[in-house]
């Protein structure tokens, strides 16, 4: 008898692993709480993947061999429960395709850059000529990728909830960017549960893997002390390193073992602002590592072009700079967008508040927005925190009504950003959606 597999939750990364359980020879069931999207749908269908909606069938699930739970679902909801109870084993989507591959495998985590560093590695390593694919957290799933591809090398994008339930996944380069307080609400509201699931990425680690950590996050400084494996390949801006990355009179510089690997002017990297000279930074290590021509990597960090509602150039207006900021969900995002940017900003912000601290904005915001253009169905908080550190409040309830409010405001040589620093639930279908609709009202104007 073969073994029974469910999977739990029918988005991106259940729909992949059904496709690959059902490829493999086993028992597959996808049974999702809520709605299937209609491709989703087909294909399960095109797969002869069987599959509910709407609920879930508790006496199937519960005898199922193996769970495979999708990572949007938190341990909380009833059925998860019953599956913990009755000791049935629960893994991610990320550990069941890593069972299937014999690819080398990147991993990148961390609170914030990691979409932007993850393109430019697979930007990197596709233009050193190797066999990649990338996926995970953004694009197709691994599941997905493994199942109908066959690749050499994968960069995968990885969040906490994608790590939570890998036990025996091995990468052979394991990038944590930065650790910063975000979705506590999975964790207990402990920081040090959230940590600890990042550092998951590290568990299979061996001597001769690699372990690429930003050495100016303090958190990782606190951390690494007692959970860092594999060849350190710190990456800093403040100092220098005989191993990793550094900054030497605006040059990105990569060393190993006292030996120059790399050089490259920061001028020249076609992502600007601090926090981009990171994401370079690891990028340029991993393809070192892997031994991609200096030429090659040179060439992708020169040439890469910047993600969608990431720090996205939307247009100029009379003289006025619109940035598509939109995937910021939280406040170091939102820091980094503000960092980056030249002043004069009017700042559009608002929506979903995951318990921000907006003190860390104040400095910035001080010295850099002229105007800050509420977007909620509830704002107080936001005008609050900044009532008395920014001049002009402006409170709106829809994308089109902010982005003219920020219009009439401007002045040529201003910089309009959309950098919510919040969740979009409240007016938007997600990020995506809320960077869509600013963009359409721009070119509106």
């Amino acid at each position: 008898m073969s073994k029974r597999i469910t999977i739990l939750g029918g988005g991106e990364s259940g729909t992949g692993a059904a496709i690959l359980s059902q490829q493999q020879g086993f028992e597959t069931f996808l049974s999702e709480y809520g709605q299937l999207k209609k491709e989703y749908k087909e294909e399960l269908t095109k797969h002869n993947i069987r599959f509910e909606e709407g609920g879930h069938s508790e006496d199937y699930i519960l005898s199922s061999d193996e769970i495979i739970k999708s990572p949007g679902i938190p341990d909380t909801v009833p059925i998860v429960k019953k599956i913990l109870e009755k000791g049935i084993p629960v893994i991610s989507e990320i550990e069941f395709a890593a069972r299937y591959t014999d690819a080398t495998i990147v991993a990148i985590t961390g609170s914030n850059g990691k979409t932007t560093t993850t393109l430019l590695t697979y930007d990197v390593l596709k233009k050193g000529g190797l066999n990649v694919a990338v996926g995970g957290n953004v694009g197709y799933s691994f599941a997905r990728l493994v199942a109908e591809g066959d690749y050499d090398y994968f960069v995968l994008e990885l969040s906490s909830f994608q790590l939570d339930n890998c036990y025996d996944f091995h990468p052979h380069i394991a990038a944590i960017l930065n650790i910063t307080p975000d979705h506590l609400d999975r964790y207990d509201y402990k920081f040090e549960n959230y940590v600890k699931s990042k550092y998951r990425i590290l568990q299979n680690l061996t001597e001769s893997d690699y372990f690429i950590y930003g050495a100016d996050d303090e958190v990782l400084q606190q951390y690494n002390k007692t959970l860092a494996k594999g060849i350190l390949m710190p990456f800093t801006q403040t100092t220098e390193v005989e191993t990793g990355a550094f900054l030497q009179n605006e040059e990105l510089i990569i060393k190993t073992n006292h030996k120059t690997l790399f050089t490259m002017s920061v001028y020249e990297l076609s992502l600007q602002g601090k926090h981009n000279v990171y994401n370079s930074m690891v990028s340029a290590i991993a393809g070192s590592v892997l031994k991609i021509k200096k030429e090659k990597v040179r060439e992708s960090l020169r040439t890469f072009k910047s993600i969608e509602h990431r720090l996205e150039p939307v247009i100029k207006v009379h003289g006025v700079q619109f940035i598509n900021d939109s995937k910021a969900t939280n406040i170091n995002s939102t820091w980094y967008a503000l960092e980056s940017i030249q002043k004069p900003i009017i700042w559009i912000a608002g929506g979903v508040d995951k318990g921000n601290d907006y003190t860390e904005l104040y400095d910035l915001v001080k010295e850099k927005v002229k105007v800050l253009i509420c977007l909620g169905v509830d704002n107080e908080k936001l005008k609050t925190a900044f009532a008395d550190v920014v001049p002009t409040i402006v409170e709106t309830n829809n994308m089109i009504d902010a982005v003219q409010k920020a219009y009439e405001l401007s002045e040529t040589g201003d910089n309009v950003l959309l950098s919510p620093a919040c969740a979009s639930f409240d007016l938007f279908n997600n990020y995506e959606d809320r960077g869509t609709q600013f963009k359409t009202a721009v070119f509106n104007l």
